[in-house]
């Protein structure tokens, strides 16, 4: 019989922690997850492609990509049936307890982890405790291992307890990358959901706060830009080329000049940014990504659209072709009021829990926001909270790290959320 998930949530994590896979690419992860949710006992688990159709998904990288890391998780003894499932990146999976009579209930999780290198310094814990990431290219840095853990640990509360209705936890991938939270509210899984749940670790609020919904996440979005000119001779016939480093300058400064829209926050940034081969060489390719981000979904459009118009006309100035490509985007999405009451009075019950915020401003995007949408916009509500965690370090950084007190609190607000739905929203519910 296998320990109890609620019994050794620190360990779980920890071993979930040692081996991070980037987006579309959590093929061990996922094999893990199976693992875990099969000795549960479920009524139903979809794995990869059987969770989301794959024409859905955005941000999915080459396919040599892909099977390096699916050729590592073989390597390691991954199940044939989640290799199968999972094959040409479909990772992620969907778990479903039906008890029948009762709401609908959705909680979702994120799975995949970053190319950051974990730090090796003696004072970073995971190193100092022999957890720390064992593929040497790729981190947990933002908490996704906190995160199934909360999910496996959440479905097993469920399953021991007389929760009457229907239960779906989706394990969803490609987070970082944006590109998993469309594919997953497309499915099916999410179409009849009454109530949704989605959460994060830390986010700058310590141990021992909770808060029980985010509001204004910005709507984001991830594009590809390729610019191509014409080489030439830079010393001999200048003239005769078309210089894609002079686009891509031009693209940069004057996507930057983009500007700002009365309506509320804008944001874009070129993160990088590749041309030329040679100091002789007149550049005929360069390479951008950058991203745009709004405080509302119209207010990303604004951006994109411009930013679209802006590297369009950098790139005719100099002679050159664009290709503007979208990789990923998410909208907006705002936590329910009634919702975030819910949970705000369960976590204040909870042990460990010593401050309840009602609401907080994200102020970063997530693509749960397209799970929210969707059960919204079908008169469900929907939640993101956030449970408190001391980091010594930010996101996204090689010495990130969770407060481990933090885990058995987040369990205990999010399964006391779950189970108190019913009661909570009986009046709701009632057939009108």
């Amino acid at each position: 019989m296998t320990t109890r998930i609620t019994d050794r949530l620190v360990e779980l994590r920890r071993e979930l922690h040692r081996h991070p896979e980037p987006a579309w690419r959590e093929f061990h992860t996922t094999g893990r997850l199976v693992e875990e949710i099969r000795s549960i006992g479920v009524h139903e688990l979809a794995i990869g492609r059987e969770a989301y159709d794959p024409d859905d998904r955005m941000a999915v990288p080459s396919e040599s990509k892909l099977e390096t890391w699916r050729d590592r998780a073989h390597e390691r003894g991954l199940d044939e049936e989640v290799l199968e499932s999972t094959a040409g990146g479909n990772t992620g999976c969907v778990a479903v307890l039906d008890r029948g009579e009762g709401p609908s209930i959705g909680l979702r999780v994120d799975v995949d982890g970053l190319f950051i290198e974990e730090s090796t310094e003696p004072d970073h814990r995971p190193a100092a405790e022999g957890f720390r990431s064992a593929t040497g290219e790729t981190m947990h840095a933002c908490g996704h291992d906190a995160h199934m853990t909360w999910g496996l640990a959440a479905l097993e509360a469920v399953a021991e307890s007389d929760f009457s209705g229907r239960f779906v936890v989706l394990f969803q991938p490609a987070e970082e990358a944006g590109g998993g939270g469309r594919p997953m509210a497309r499915s099916r899984f999410v179409e009849d959901l009454e109530y949704l749940f989605a959460v994060h670790v830390g986010l700058d609020h310590p141990t021992g706060r909770v808060v029980a919904g985010i509001e204004r996440p910005l709507a984001m979005c991830h594009v590809e830009a390729t610019m191509e000119g014409t080489s030439t001779h830079a010393g001999q016939t200048p003239n005769e080329g078309d210089n894609a480093m002079q686009a891509l300058g031009t693209a940069i400064q004057n996507a930057y000049a983009i500007p700002r829209h009365a309506d509320g926050m804008t944001r874009v940034n070129v993160g990088k940014a590749e041309s030329g081969t040679a100091s002789n060489v007149i550049a005929e390719k360069a390479y951008m990504e950058a991203e745009v981000r709004g405080e509302t979904t119209e207010l990303m459009e604004y951006m994109k659209d411009r930013l679209r118009r802006t590297f369009r006309s950098a790139a005719s100035m100099h002679g050159c072709s664009l290709e503007f490509d979208v990789v990923s985007e998410c909208p907006r999405a705002d936590s329910d009021p009634e919702l975030v009451d819910h949970v705000a009075n369960v976590a204040a019950g909870v042990d460990g829990v010593r401050e309840v915020v009602p609401t907080a401003d994200f102020g970063a995007s997530e693509d749960a926001t397209f799970l929210m949408e969707r059960v919204q916009e079908n008169g469900g509500l929907a939640s993101y909270l956030i449970v408190g965690t001391d980091h010594p370090t930010g996101h996204h950084t090689p010495t990130f790290d969770v407060d481990e007190r933090s885990l058995e609190i987040g369990v205990d607000v999010l399964v006391d959320s779950i189970l108190g739905v019913e009661e909570a929203f009986e009046e709701r519910r009632k057939p009108r």
